[in-house]
Formats: C-alpha cells, structure tokens, sequence
C-alpha cells in the first residue's frame, strides 16, 4: 500500500531533472532544479520514469546506476518504470540514477544523489594497555558535509600534543590519537573524542583507558628450541651411557 501511495504521489510531482526529450523522471524527495536528490543514510528515496510521448515502436526503459545496469522485474519496462533505493546507503552519496529508453539512448533523464550523514559515534569503549607498550584510540570522522572539527580530550581537558607522547593522524574515515609509550601517570583515564558537523553539530565517543603493571614476557619459541636441545643431548647421554653399559656386561 505504501509503495502504491508513493508512485500515485511520484505521478502527481512536476519534473525537476536532468532530462532531454520524451524521458521524464519524477522522484521524491524532490530533486533541486539541477537533478540533485537531497537525502541522507537509511532514508528511502523513489524514482519514477516514464514515456510521455513521442512514437516509438519499442517503449522498453532502461535505468543504469553510475552508468551500470539496474535489474528491473517484467512489468517494470514498458512506458512507465520505477525504482527505489530503500535504504540509502553510504555508497550512494555521488550516485547518479539514469534513464533511457533502450531503442533509443538520446531520449534519457538522470538524477543524482547528494547523501549526507553523521560520523557515527555513540557509547563508550573500554580499553586495558599495559606500561610501556603503545595505545591507538580511533573514532570515526566520515561524514558529509565534511567535519568543521575532530578534538580529543584526556579527563576533560584537551590533550595537550606538545607533551605527553601523544600524537593525532587523520585519514579523512578515523581520527587516530597513538602513545608510543604508555605511563600510567600520564595516560590512564577517559579520553572522548569530539566531532563537529555544520549540518548535524556535535557527536561524541568516550573510551575509558586503563594502564596495569607491565609483565615479564618470556620468549617461548626459543625457550622450546632449547629444551628440545637439553631433552636431545639427554637421551643422547643416555643412550651413550648404555652402550657402555652393555659392553661391560658382554666381557
């Protein structure tokens, strides 16, 4: 009933994109004046095309999805076509939805999608490191409009890159805060990173970082190779011991 709802109201919508001749696409939410659908991650965005006009003896549409082709169900093709993207998806921002008529690709509309989202930062993390080793603490910064700004803070306070050993990389998916060496002194505690979006303001992730004592690691691998050294050069002694042993008793 639903999907009935939307293509009656798609019917009724004027035509706002990118088109030429007899292929029209309607669409909701509306497309701007240039064919850009506004929409954003897990929303549903439908898509209708149609023949309007025009003598054609073959009336077969086609859609294509950045220029590959979209699977269409019979009873799907002919004059009128609709497609929806329920949910939209990261992948989706940039999109651009096209449609043709199959026996003829000049008579084509196109639409694109203009996706945008939040980082998604929510709860909080609890994280066990020991002295001395390294600690990386990553949150997520993808997001579009693109972040005003990523911020960390240790214990409410900003940390402080100049001191500490702490140091920030960014590669536009995670913001990263790395210790290459951990003290319990300095690092120990609640750090939050803070995102800031124009469209969406502030989102936050918390992770509670707990320093223990550093334990002595011994090295097994070698530890086995030289017990199978000490095992081999017994049972070589003992072997040896009891040959001697049998010579003495066969005199």
């Amino acid at each position: 009933m639903k999907l009935l709802f939307s293509v009656v109201l798609l019917l009724l919508l004027p035509n706002r994109t990118s088109q030429t001749s007899d292929v029209k696409i309607v669409a909701i939410p509306l497309p701007s004046t240039e064919g850009v659908i506004q929409t954003e991650v897990k929303k549903i965005v439908s898509l209708l095309c149609t023949l309007e006009s025009g003598a054609h003896d073959n009336k077969e549409l086609v859609w294509l999805r950045n220029g590959a082709m979209v699977n269409l169900m019979d009873g799907n093709k002919e004059n009128r076509s609709s497609v929806c993207i329920s949910p939209v998806i990261y992948e989706d921002e940039g999109a651009t939805f096209t449609c043709h008529l199959k026996s003829n690709t000049s008579h084509t509309a196109s639409v694109t999608l203009n996706v945008t989202y939040h980082p998604d930062l929510t709860g909080s993390e609890e994280v066990t490191v020991e002295e001395e080793e390294s600690l990386v603490v990553q949150c997520n910064m993808r997001a579009n409009p693109a972040l005003t700004s990523v911020s960390w803070k240790l214990n409410g306070s900003l940390v402080d890159l100049s001191k500490g050993g702490f140091m920030v990389t960014n590669d536009g998916i995670n913001s990263k805060l790395h210790v290459g060496k951990v003290e319990r002194s300095l690092h120990e505690g609640l750090y939050q990173c803070t995102t800031t979006s124009p469209m969406y303001g502030e989102h936050s992730k918390t992770f509670q970082v707990t320093v223990t004592e550093k334990t002595i690691k011994f090295p097994l691998m070698p530890m086995i190779a030289g017990l199978v050294v000490v095992g081999a050069t017994g049972l070589l002694a003992i072997v040896s011991r009891w040959k001697k042993i049998t010579r003495c008793c066969n005199k």
